[in-house]
Formats: C-alpha cells, structure tokens, sequence
C-alpha cells in the first residue's frame, strides 16, 4: 500500500488531527487517512452539484431537449449486436 510523508505540518493542524485521532480512538495516519478521504467524498460531490446546476441553467435557457429514438429501443438495439 503506498504511503504519504507530510513535512512541515503546522503545529495548529497537526494539533487538531492528534485531537481527532484520540477522540476516534485511531492512529495519527488512520485519522489523516479518514479526514483526506471526506475531502475527496466533498469534491466529488461538488462536481456533481456543479453538474446537476449547469444542466438546470442548460435547460432553462434551451429548454428541455427531445430525444427522437425511445431509449429502451437504442439500448436494445445496441445489445442486440
């Protein structure tokens, strides 16, 4: 598994992260493991958001788009091959 080497950690941040750990009853390095993994479950879900808005804005301004095939006739067809 690979591993991460933080230098020259701010003491506050590395006082928070101690804090937590204890709390959790987890190590230094599960804890900054669990707190990088919720940053990436935030980001992730901000792209979705940010998608989920643009389409909104997208249809607002072109109105809803029509689809000229029934879907369940493409997905069949494209199985079918």
């Amino acid at each position: 598994m690979p591993s991460l080497q933080i230098r020259e950690l701010p003491e506050a941040l590395y006082r928070i992260l101690s804090a937590k750990a204890r709390r959790e009853r987890r190590s230094l390095a599960q804890q900054a493991v669990v707190e990088l993994e919720r940053v990436a479950e935030v980001d992730a879900r901000d792209r979705r958001l940010q998608a989920v808005d643009e389409l909104r804005k997208r249809i607002t301004t072109e109105g809803e788009l029509r689809v000229s095939r029934d879907p369940v006739d493409v997905v069949r067809e494209d199985r079918e091959r």
